[in-house]
């Protein structure tokens, strides 16, 4: 790829989501080389270059949507661990994922703090379950 718009994209994933947007990236490259493509250059290389917002308040955002859809546990780790890449507190994306309790209801907030408590285990944010 040696579009501009591709490799500011890389870029900006790179900057965000390090080595855990690479490799969803290459999960996608024997399947559907075309929609790693577009993953780069649509988000990354175009709405997150944009003016207006910060990355924390970007990532919060993402957290927000995707723990309000309910349904994507995988992409919302990427983006808590994007979040705190960018400089997010633990305690901004929690209380993030208990508004979206008020919004997209409980079922959805309780499966987006799972997913929270598991990348700040990982990271060693709380040491076990109990500290969570």
């Amino acid at each position: 790829m040696n579009n501009q718009r591709y490799k500011s994209g890389l870029n900006k994933l790179k900057e965000i989501d390090g080595e855990a947007g690479q490799k969803v990236i290459d999960s996608l490259a024997s399947i559907s080389p075309d929609l790693a493509k577009y993953t780069i250059e649509f988000p990354f290389g175009d709405i997150y270059q944009r003016a207006g917002l910060d990355l924390k308040s970007r990532e919060l955002a993402t957290v927000a949507a995707l723990t309000a859809l309910g349904h994507c546990q995988p992409q919302l780790n990427v983006h808590i661990n994007g979040a705190l890449n960018v400089g997010c507190k633990p305690e901004e994306i929690r209380e993030v994922i208990i508004q979206m309790a008020v919004y997209a209801g409980f079922p959805a907030a309780l499966n987006g703090m799972l997913v929270a408590k598991e990348v700040f285990i990982d990271r060693g944010i709380i040491n076990t379950i109990e500290d969570a």
